[in-house]
């Protein structure tokens, strides 16, 4: 592949494409006054004949008025911000456009779907190359346009890698280019892709060179380069939909002028790297495995290292799940163990209103939870494990729905949500004495006991210990393991390096005593457990630390006089 040529590198793209069953032309052929005229001018970027012919395909029953208001719909997106356009866009090609018409007196609204999502048989994928753009006297000619039922939905930019100068980077700042001088064609975009026939990148309309990042796949090592993985990983038909519909965010996020006092919005398009992918879907199948009538309600466990996108992985879940016609309308509950945590996360679902389709919901309090989870389904719910505590004169948590169709997931899965064993605690008077016993649980208890027959599944950016029973007893076994050897390698994750570094320490008499006393104070066989493991961590510390170091109450400290 390093000899070939661009043009042979486009030719070697366009037959993987074709090998998964994309149709092919080319750019010439169908552009104005070509042999197979599709397009009337170099300023169209729809197919419009292929268009019409899908909407009518996918939608048998639309009217003739109707199929020409759809396509109106889809040719008057015009404002000035490319990415406005384009979130309009998605809109439409994920929830279809409603039409509205006259019947009974009523006026009524009927949605159109712009593809068929259920059956990626019944739309038609089209690779062009050469397809030439002409927008405010800019003329350029992407190298591959990938067309879903007329629609440009992806672009790719191929460069040389036998070329020094032609490679990923300048992929990266030709599409750059692209969106600048021929906008009109990025307003119904999806995806980008960047290759250089050996190395290959996929990112979002608003992703920096970082942030376009590679595709894997579990048969990786039979096909020849990240350009083949890619295409044959994520460009088949059933995952480039899926992608596109259950993996594409708008996450908006708010900043404040502190000295204006001016909020402004800014809104970033972000589509899911393969690690987020694959592990949502898997986790989707163990959920509906979990959540069925012979389902033991334990749907698994997600670890992905801190810095991966775990927050934005829990929204692809959520998603998915509210879309899952298994699950019918499910409510979806997130429990952290922290109000900051409870509030970040909620911040993070509440710029992807687009992706779940409505308004998560934020509990203020114990009774709050309660009444937002008294619902016959549907909803997003946010709560922290503590408000699953009984309230005064209660001995347990009180049942608020037996629906089987509850999804908790549990961010930090760890021991703050363990706990089924009852254990006794004192009951104290105003002044601290002891007045009586109490029977108290763990949250585990509590929050079953208020959602019986709920589905959990835990998310953890640290492994789960093997000495730890709890997490498989509460979550059940793993489901997606993305560890932080494998983050570095993608580059998800920056790579941490330990440099060990000698202190200069001096002592004056009273600190060479204190050494000596706490040598004396007690031999190694003498020391508790606790004393014992920091003693030996210390002994792990010492490459890293100048000898005059102590460790106590779990610190290190230099002994300075």
């Amino acid at each position: 592949m390093t000899a070939f040529t661009e043009d042979e590198i486009e030719q070697y793209q366009l037959q993987l494409l074709q090998n998964l069953g994309y149709s092919y032309c080319n750019g010439y052929d169908i552009q104005p006054e070509g042999r197979n005229q599709e397009r009337e001018s170099f300023g169209e970027v729809v197919l419009k004949d292929r268009l019409q012919q899908a909407i009518s395909r996918i939608n048998p029953k639309i009217r003739p008025d109707a199929r020409y208001q759809v396509q109106r719909e889809i040719f008057n997106i015009a404002s000035s911000e490319l990415l406005n356009n384009n979130e309009i866009f998605h809109k439409y090609l994920t929830e279809g456009i409603t039409v509205e018409y006259q019947k009974d007196g009523e006026t009524r609204g009927e949605p159109f779907k712009l593809i068929d999502w259920e059956h990626p048989e019944n739309n038609e994928f089209l690779a062009v190359n050469q397809f030439t753009v002409i927008e405010d006297n800019h003329n350029h000619r992407p190298d591959i346009v990938i067309f879903i039922n007329g629609l440009p939905l992806v672009v790719i930019e191929l460069k040389n890698a036998a070329d020094e100068k032609a490679n990923l980077n300048a992929a990266y700042n030709q599409l750059q280019t692209y969106t600048r001088r021929i906008p009109s064609l990025f307003t119904y975009n999806a995806l980008l892709v960047i290759s250089d026939g050996l190395s290959a990148r996929a990112g979002s309309l608003t992703a920096d060179f970082n942030r376009f990042s590679t595709w894997k796949t579990t048969t990786n090592e039979n096909q020849i380069n990240e350009l083949e993985i890619l295409t044959n990983g994520l460009l088949n038909k059933q995952t480039l939909l899926d992608l596109i519909r259950h993996f594409t965010v708008f996450e908006k996020s708010k900043t404040e002028d502190l000295k204006t006092g001016i909020i402004s919005i800014t809104t970033i398009k972000k589509i899911a790297a393969y690690h987020q992918y694959y592990a949502v879907n898997k986790a989707v199948e163990s959920i509906i495995k979990a959540s069925s009538q012979a389902g033991d309600r334990k749907g698994g466990v997600l670890w992905h290292t801190q810095g991966s996108g775990k927050s934005l992985s829990m929204v692809f879940l959520a998603g998915k799940l509210v879309l899952n016609q298994n699950l019918q309308n499910p409510t979806i509950v997130m429990l952290t163990d922290r109000n900051d945590l409870d509030d970040q996360l909620f911040d993070t679902f509440a710029g992807c209103q687009q992706l779940l389709r409505q308004d998560p919901q934020q509990a203020g309090d114990r009774e709050q939870v309660r009444q937002l989870l008294n619902t016959n389904s549907g909803g997003i719910i946010f709560t922290t494990v503590q408000k699953f505590s009984p309230a005064d004169g209660e001995t347990l948590y009180p049942k608020i729905s037996d629906r089987s169709n509850i999804i908790v997931l549990a961010d930090e899965a760890h021991r703050s949500q363990y706990g089924f064993k009852a254990t006794q605690v004192n009951v104290l008077d105003a002044e601290g004495n002891v007045i009586g016993k109490r029977t108290k649980y763990g949250f585990a208890k509590y929050i079953r006991e208020a959602l019986p027959n709920a589905t959990f599944v835990g998310f953890t950016g640290t492994p789960v210990e093997e000495t730890d029973k709890n997490t498989p007893a509460i979550f059940g076994e793993y489901i997606d393991i993305y560890d932080i050897s494998q983050a570095v390698k993608d580059g998800a994750t920056v790579p941490i390096y330990y440099e060990s570094r000698l202190v200069q320490v001096d002592l004056d008499a009273a600190g060479r005593q204190l050494l000596d006393e706490l040598d004396e104070d007690l031999s190694f066989e003498e020391l508790s457990t606790t004393q014992k493991a920091k003693a030996k961590l210390a002994q792990l510390l010492e490459p890293f630390c100048h000898p005059l170091c102590l460790y106590h109450n779990n610190s290190l400290f230099a002994l300075i006089p």
